[in-house]
């Protein structure tokens, strides 16, 4: 009989101790979350639709400045405007969204955004390439400095050039103009309701034009929060070496490099994982270009937000042809000429950095061809 009450509160102790086991992973799960980087990540979005919603308010001043003193009045030096805005400011995304407030507020053409998007890519893309070059500055190798950043405009430059054919036509056949954010009417009555006063205060004492320009600084300190609150990334040899096989396949790669970004919503952070695997020989070069296609798509995502806030549903268009256009020639490109594709790419970085007369060939090029597209 004792033994059998033994046996029993042995049974009922056995019992009862998983769901004492399970509490304390749960309480250390709490005690891990990043409750400052949560904070900083919902200050970010905050501060993301405030920027909209003042760059909104004040773009339809800036539209005889934009008209006039920039010539900005074609899809061609829009192209040529949205490339060089992104190398005043350092970022391709404020001026992709700079690019719908001024479609919004009839500055320019819906042809006219379209093209300053894409001009905001490939001067988004020029940034990484700019800071290998200082780096070469200082004496480092050129192979390795330019590297990630030469692929990253050379892949970006011929995909987003090929893409501009594609969606123009994607925009000019109108195949696009169903798909639309069904939620955007309530997502604004939202906003409106919470970010309307705020901006109504700052005009009480802003001229309108001015609230475009700090609409933009606030923008880039929500990009800046939103860069600081994801956490850090790493990843172990023993998970590289499992992975290996994976990494040399390029449709592989290309997913991760779109599902990273789609994460992230930012192409410098996805980028700046393969900084180090590539480094340490982890990640060859040419399995670097199917991961910066897939960055180059889902890269987007903020921008179709951007749109969806501003109720503008052929404004939601446009970003949806650039996302469609980037689409079709990555997937075109991965299917049927990827090799011939790759060493293309490949050959052409290592003629850039082959010597210096070549290097300032090109640095020089892609500092000039936006200025003529301006003046065109």
């Amino acid at each position: 009989m004792e033994e059998s009450l033994e046996t029993t509160l042995t049974t009922e102790e056995t019992a009862v101790s998983p769901t004492s086991v399970e509490i304390h992973p749960t309480k250390a799960l709490w005690q891990r979350i990043a409750w400052g980087k949560i904070l900083l990540f919902i200050v970010s979005i905050f501060l993301f639709i405030l920027g909209i919603t003042q760059m909104k308010e004040g773009a339809r001043d800036l539209a005889p400045l934009i008209q006039s003193q920039f010539s900005v009045n074609n899809p061609v030096n829009s192209l040529g405007f949205g490339w060089l805005f992104a190398y005043v400011i350092m970022s391709g995304s404020p001026v992709a969204a700079a690019a719908l407030t001024f479609y919004d507020a009839g500055v320019i053409s819906q042809m006219g955004a379209f093209t300053m998007i894409t001009g905001s890519r490939l001067g988004a893309s020029f940034i990484v390439l700019f800071i290998g070059f200082i780096y070469v500055l200082r004496g480092r190798n050129k192979r390795d400095s330019l590297g990630m950043g030469l692929l990253s405009l050379s892949v970006t430059g011929s995909t987003y050039l090929i893409g501009l054919l594609v969606g123009v036509s994607l925009l000019q056949s109108g195949v696009l103009n169903s798909f639309q954010m069904q939620s955007g009417a309530i997502l604004n009555s939202v906003t409106d309701l919470i970010f309307d006063p705020m901006v109504a205060f700052l005009l009480s004492f802003l001229p309108r034009w001015a609230l475009f320009v700090t609409g933009l600084g606030t923008i880039m300190i929500s990009f800046s929060l939103f860069d600081r609150c994801l956490p850090e990334m790493s990843v172990k040899e023993s998970q590289l070496g499992r992975m290996s096989r994976l990494i040399y396949r390029p449709w592989v790669m290309f997913l991760l490099g779109a599902s990273i970004t789609l994460i992230s919503m930012s192409v410098s952070v996805s980028l700046s994982i393969l900084v180090p695997l590539s480094h340490r020989g982890f990640v060859r070069r040419e399995n670097v270009i199917p991961y910066i296609m897939g960055a180059n798509i889902t890269t987007f995502i903020d921008t179709l937000l951007a749109a969806v806030l501003l109720n503008n549903p052929p404004a939601f268009t446009v970003v949806l042809a650039e996302m469609a256009s980037i689409t079709i020639v990555s997937i075109l490109i991965l299917a049927f000429i990827y090799q011939r594709y790759a060493r293309a790419m490949l050959h052409f970085a290592g003629w850039v950095t082959a010597n210096n007369r070549n290097l300032t060939f090109f640095m020089v090029s892609i500092l000039l061809v936006p200025v003529i597209l301006l003046l065109v």
